[in-house]
């Protein structure tokens, strides 16, 4: 298969930061994050979604969570201060972030948005996440990503 390359990983080799790159089919349609874990191999617990939130005040925030946890809208609320928090409406995600549903990546979005990655990341020796595009993930170590996006470590999800 041809190397993919995505905005995501034209950052990544300019800034010489070393990944690994995961390909999956997306022809069967499941590309829910659970499906891709498990279709690319990996342990669920180390594949995150990104996912947009917008608070009251219209800002965007972006949280990293592992695909198989929900995410905690009262912790995103006492992070941000914001009174209230949504999902960003499927409408203004390509134009808020230059990404679409399933392929939005922390990293490359076109503006740099105040990122949150759940502290669960912190225990692994390397992540997994979209690296921009639908079918591609890329994998690379937590502090990494921290760095690049000038994330901040912290719990974003119900606690089981």
């Amino acid at each position: 298969m041809a190397v993919i390359k995505t905005n995501v990983i034209r950052i990544l080799d300019k800034e010489k930061i070393p990944y690994e790159c995961s390909t999956y089919e997306v022809k069967d349609g499941k590309m829910d994050g659970v499906a891709v874990a498990h279709k690319i191999g990996i342990e669920e617990s180390k594949v995150f979604k990104t996912l947009i939130v917008q608070g009251k005040s219209k800002t965007c925030y972006v949280c990293v969570i592992p695909v198989s946890k929900e995410l905690d809208f009262k912790k995103i609320c006492t992070l941000t201060g914001e009174k209230n928090i949504d999902m960003l409406p499927l409408v203004d995600l390509q134009k808020t972030t230059g990404y679409i549903r399933g392929g939005c990546s922390p990293i490359g979005m076109k503006k740099l948005l105040k990122t949150f990655v759940d502290e669960s990341a912190t225990q692994l020796e390397k992540m997994t996440f979209s690296a921009g595009k639908v079918g591609v993930q890329v994998t690379l170590q937590p502090e990494v990503l921290k760095n690049l996006v000038e994330a901040e470590f912290v719990v974003l999800t119900y606690l089981n």
